[in-house]
């Protein structure tokens, strides 16, 4: 599904956030992406969505050339993945059913698909009950599970997660990655950028660990450091 070769970024002031990384990810995967703060995790993810481009080399999203998209051809890319962030980035002014349906409007989905599909959203991540209210009026929990309802509600084949439990306490965190768990079971692959060390050493998904710009470790059934 994913497929960097030889991929490198560097930004006009000069850094490199990413160093000849070749790596591959594949349709269904549960993958963790580890590693300190400035390793070039972020500037991966920009690329795979089309927000950055690379400096050198090929990025690859379901055999298309990222770098070769023409601007009409973007938005198409990215419906095809939804993005989960920290700071969940809801709409203050908009309730939790309008959150939701704000992502299938921008695709141009009918009035009548919102109706049926984001109910159905919503009772998949436990806030069936929470359609009406505000966001201010959630938890920080609820309030991750409307991002998450928001990246599965056009059925995205990927859900990239960048540090989606850094908010939140530790009962919490679990269970979101129960349904994110429960979402990748059903197919949908996932790329989940991370500091949850407990969490990446329990769940024994792929890991990813980069250290200035590159890949330094591809581990299955991995943990986050091997460090001891």
């Amino acid at each position: 599904m994913i497929q960097f070769y030889n991929v490198s970024k560097i930004y006009p002031n000069g850094v490199k956030a990413l160093n000849d990384v070749t790596v591959q990810i594949r349709k269904g995967e549960f993958v963790f992406l580890v590693g300190p703060s400035g390793a070039g995790k972020s500037s991966l993810i920009k690329i795979i969505f089309r927000e950055e481009m690379p400096s050198r080399g090929q990025a690859l999203f379901n055999s298309k050339n990222i770098t070769r998209l023409k601007g009409r051809e973007v938005p198409l890319l990215r419906r095809k993945i939804g993005m989960v962030f920290q700071d969940f980035r809801l709409l203050p002014q908009k309730t939790v059913f309008e959150n939701v349906a704000f992502a299938m409007q921008v695709t141009g989905s009918s009035g009548r698909a919102i109706r049926d599909r984001v109910p159905l959203v919503l009772s998949q991540v436990g806030l069936k009950d929470k359609a009406g209210v505000m966001p201010s009026q959630l938890s920080g929990g609820e309030q991750q599970r409307v991002c998450i309802a928001r990246a599965i509600v056009n059925n995205p084949v990927l859900i990239i997660a960048d540090e989606p439990t850094g908010n939140l306490d530790p009962d919490t965190s679990w269970e979101l990655m129960n349904l994110f768990n429960e979402i990748n079971s059903k197919g949908t692959t996932i790329l989940m950028a991370t500091h949850a060390r407990d969490i990446v050493n329990t769940m024994k998904k792929r890991v990813l660990s980069m250290t200035g710009g590159r890949i330094t470790r591809d581990e299955e059934s991995g943990v986050y450091s091997n460090e001891s």
